[in-house]
């Protein structure tokens, strides 16, 4: 049982049923242990009077006996002193042990038994007819009514709570997605102040992630104004400067370059509920027209999908560096297939290859195996943007062994 409100109202429920057959235990063993109350002793000293003597006929006995049984409505027997029975008038009575009995009442076959001690000796024995249930029955029953009230009208209260409970559980569900999601604040209770904190947590945690944005877009754009200046530095550098120092220093700022600008794209991702521009896109033509830049050349069938032009082309371009900057010398093979209802884009080269222990982590923001670590090569963000465009374009990114040796990267998206 999982549901919240299933364990509040099962817990109510029992209570209520021990409630109700802790009363009925007690009544019963209280039964049994009631002491002689003072107006049996009256009763038998009323009901001697009103029979005959000990040594009347027995007949006289039996006619009295009969009469008393149809005044009291009661069964009852007559016996002696030495529990031989006298007189008998209703239904037969239980077994009587005269060395055993005392004046007083206890339950029996039949309903309560009554045992009289009358001054002459005899013992009376009556047992009342039963024309209405056992009072032990009215009162579990009337227990059993209020348990019965108690439970329908605790159920709306024991819901409601759950159902709060719930809709806040949905709520901190939305805000992994929507840094926005908030919950409604209902009533004064602890519930309430849970929401309330929630939403204040929840405030300030989307304050923090914004800041952390609007941070990080402001340093990549204000690295572009040095960077720009160091550009036109280098390229104003004499003819006497070292050539290979003015070609390594052109790389590393074109690759700052480049880190700034997936930066900036990662960050406005971030920002982006959803795609802002969605148009029909030849998957096959888009990835021959990058791969004509590297001097390469893209297979397949053409296939469209409905997305973003520059992102795709971004995911894209992003797969062929990858592919050129970890390849090794080999050759980068693309292609572009129909798999059903899915557009499938593969991207191998021939390099060492991705352990297969890391071929998931590779997706991870900044996350470089150890040999691009040891060589500098690449920044970490390159691949956590094409799983996040493809994811954003309801596809996936996987990377796998390729036949022959190297890495094999699928993306694969809605075909139109």
């Amino acid at each position: 049982m999982h549901r919240l409100y299933l364990q509040f109202y099962m817990t109510i429920l029992v209570v209520l049923a021990v409630f109700v057959g802790a009363v009925a235990v007690l009544w019963w063993v209280a039964e049994d242990e009631a002491r002689t109350p003072q107006y049996l002793d009256v009763a038998a000293e009323l009901t001697g009077a009103l029979l005959p003597e000990a040594d009347a006929p027995l007949a006289e006995q039996r006619k009295a006996l009969e009469a008393l049984h149809r005044k009291l409505r009661f069964d009852l027997a007559l016996y002696q002193k030495n529990g031989d029975m006298i007189a008998m008038a209703g239904r037969p009575p239980p077994r009587f042990d005269p060395g055993r009995a005392r004046t007083g009442w206890r339950r029996g076959p039949g309903g309560p038994n009554f045992t009289l001690h009358l001054p002459d000796g005899r013992w009376l024995v009556a047992r009342q007819v039963r024309e209405r249930p056992n009072p032990i029955f009215w009162v579990t029953a009337f227990l059993a009514l209020v348990a019965l009230a108690v439970a329908v009208g605790a159920y709306p209260i024991v819901r409601g709570l759950s159902r709060r409970l719930e809709r806040l559980k949905d709520g901190v569900e939305r805000f992994g997605s929507d840094l926005g999601a908030r919950v409604r604040v209902e009533g004064r209770d602890e519930v309430a102040a849970l929401a309330a904190s929630f939403n204040r947590s929840a405030q300030r945690i989307e304050e923090l992630v914004a800041a952390h944005r609007l941070l990080l877009a402001n340093c990549s754009h204000e690295l572009r104004t040095p960077l720009a200046r160091i550009a036109v530095a280098a390229s104003l550098l004499g003819d006497g400067a070292d050539p290979k120092t003015r070609q390594s220093l052109k790389q590393d700022i074109d690759e700052l370059d480049q880190l700034i600008e997936q930066i900036l794209l990662a960050s406005r991702l971030e920002a982006l509920p959803i795609l802002e521009q969605l148009e029909p896109v030849d998957l096959l033509a888009l990835v021959a027209e990058e791969a004509a830049r590297y001097d390469l050349e893209a297979t397949g069938t053409p296939v469209t999908v409905s997305g973003d032009r520059l992102l795709l082309r971004r995911l894209i371009r992003n797969l062929i560096e990858n592919a050129r900057r970890h390849g090794g010398d080999g050759p980068i093979s693309l292609s572009v297939e129909r798999a059903g209802e899915r557009a499938v884009l593969e991207v191998s080269d021939r390099g060492p290859g991705v352990p297969e222990a890391e071929r998931q982590r590779i997706f991870e923001p900044f996350y470089r195996p150890a040999g691009s670590r040891e060589s500098g090569r690449g920044s970490g963000l390159g691949l956590a943007l094409v799983l996040d465009i493809a994811r954003r374009h309801g596809g996936n990114a996987v990377c796998l062994a390729a036949d022959g040796g190297g890495s094999r990267f699928r993306v694969d998206l809605p075909a139109t």
